[in-house]
This record gives C-alpha cells, structure tokens and sequence, in this order.
C-alpha cells in the first residue's frame, strides 16, 4: 500500500495540490484500506466504497463533510492515481447534516 500512498503523493505535488490536502487524502486512503483489510483498491470496487462511506455515517457518525472528505480522497486514488473509473455512487448511507444553526453573539453579550 505504501507504493500507492507515494504515487499519490507525488500525483499531488505535481498537480500543485496544498500539502494539507495531501496529508488528509492519504490519511482518508489508509482508514479506507485498513477498514477493508489491507486488500489491493484493484481488489475492490464500488461496493466497498459505499460500505466504508455508509460505516463512516453509521457506526463512526461522522458529519456530512467529513464524510464528503473521505469520498473525494478516494475518488482522487480510483480516478487519477490507478485510473479506474467507478459507476456512479449512490447506495450509501449519507451522512445526517447537522440541525443546529450557529449562534451569533453581540459584543454585550
């Protein structure tokens, strides 16, 4: 798995992307191989990409965003680093956006 992490490291500084982008794709990347026991993304498809994104909502209830994250770190390596192209994602369990609106205080209070 380290080979796939280098390339896309290197894809990244090539394509200019920020370092902190790069360090929040790898890490999404390995949390998606570790969850699927280190089998090979050539191994794997669709399926087991809505199963890590519907366990991310699940069991980790993780937020929308986050959730967002690890979807577009994994399409970066399918797509650009081993340039395979999924079918469109669409059986995984969305994260819940959250209900609360921010609360905005005034100087006084």
């Amino acid at each position: 798995m380290s080979k796939i992490l280098d390339q896309t490291r290197a894809l990244m500084r090539l394509r200019h992307y920020s370092y902190k982008t790069e360090k929040t794709y790898v890490y999404w990347m390995k949390k998606y191989f570790y969850f699927h026991q280190l089998r090979h993304p050539k191994e794997m498809a669709a399926a087991e990409v809505e199963e890590y994104l519907t366990h991310l909502a699940v069991t980790e209830k993780v937020s929308a965003s986050t959730q967002n994250q690890a979807l577009a770190a994994i399409l970066f390596l399918y797509r650009e680093v081993l340039k395979i192209d999924l079918p469109w994602l669409e059986n995984f369990t969305p994260a819940k956006k959250s209900k609360y609106l921010p609360v905005v205080l005034t100087k006084e209070e």
